[in-house]
């Protein structure tokens, strides 16, 4: 293990830098927040907000001098165009920081990598076959990192910890966009099939996880982990959801949600006219294929991998959100 030091994130107002930002402060490190310049900074004890462009690369060394870590913890619009332009170049900055920090560069994978014909276990050695864009350009950009670590002769490190959905921390996440706003008015929305169990990162354990990752010291130059987080199905989130209803009084007790199936080929219709329900479309074989991330090479690696209870896990994530809840965010998480 190393002790604390100094860690630099990249796009930490958005949801995963924002829990990663408070994470590294939590556990004592100094946490440099790279926000666009203009950009209001939130207000995250224990974080030193930069406002500077993230293709000023002489600039943002300078400011973040002595950063040993850079979480890429930037996204462009979820477009497939978005994805196609912008992505190379956010994680060529990224490198370039990295490597003039001569630092550990973090990225949070997903399981865009991995085609319909994915096997139910996710290893790190399951050979990538996506069949559909975003995948391929998610292919691309650890490619890209594992070949800068190669050219870099030592200068940086790189880690990628595969996760699956995100939820929590902050909104704009699947849950607070589709599953659950209507969870007032009892209803919950869902796509694909409603017993199929998948996985899902909570942001605040896949945050810790960085850190713990991070404080290690016997890494190789270029790592892959997988996050196990929370495997479940639609029932099991349905089932929370519908107790929080009920506690709420938005359900009479033992009165069941109203779940509004969404079919994939209303994204596709209207992805038509929405570049993002059209990227949606793309990914949705995701919640219809059985599958999970094997998380025993991070096991090995840390004893343990961060993991809040998965009720106690939606229920502060539904406090992170613009419902009309009636209980103090300590008793709803209680």
């Amino acid at each position: 293990m190393t002790r604390p030091s100094t860690v630099l994130i990249l796009g930490a107002r958005g949801r995963l830098g924002l829990a990663a930002a408070r994470a590294f402060a939590q556990a004592g490190w100094r946490v440099l927040g790279q926000i666009r310049p203009g950009a209001t900074a939130p207000v995250v004890p224990g974080v030193q907000w930069l406002a500077h462009d993230l293709q000023d690369t002489a600039g943002l060394t300078a400011a973040a001098r002595g950063a040993r870590v850079v979480v890429h913890a930037l996204n462009p619009a979820y477009t497939v165009a978005a994805w196609r332009e912008q992505a190379p170049r956010l994680m060529a900055a990224a490198l370039a920081l990295a490597t003039e920090l001569r630092a550990t560069l973090m990225l949070p994978g997903n399981v865009y990598n991995y085609g319909e014909d994915m096997p139910a276990v996710l290893q790190e050695s399951t050979p990538q076959r996506p069949r559909h864009e975003l995948g391929r350009i998610r292919v691309a950009l650890e490619q890209q990192m594992a070949q800068a670590v190669k050219d870099s002769g030592g200068a940086m490190r790189a880690v990628v910890l595969r996760a699956g959905n995100f939820f929590g921390a902050s909104e704009g996440t699947f849950l607070d966009k589709m599953v659950a706003p209507q969870l007032p008015r009892g209803k919950a929305s869902w796509m694909g099939d409603l017993d199929v169990s998948t996985p899902w990162a909570y942001l605040p354990d896949l945050a810790r996880t960085l850190v713990m990752l991070a404080e290690r010291n016997d890494l190789a130059p270029f790592e892959t982990f997988h996050f196990a987080g929370h495997q479940v199905s639609a029932r099991q989130w349905l089932a929370v959801l519908s107790q929080v209803a009920q506690e709420q009084g938005w359900l009479q007790p033992g009165q069941a949600l109203t779940v509004r199936r969404v079919p994939v080929w209303f994204f596709r219709l209207f992805g038509l006219a929405s570049a993002t329900l059209a990227t949606i479309a793309q990914t949705s074989y995701l919640f219809s294929t059985p599958h999970r991330l094997d998380n025993s090479r991070l096991v090995q690696r840390l004893g343990a991998e961060p993991r809040t209870p998965f009720e106690l896990a939606v229920r502060q994530s539904l406090v992170t959100m613009r419902l009309p809840l009636a209980e103090a965010p300590e008793a709803l998480a209680a």
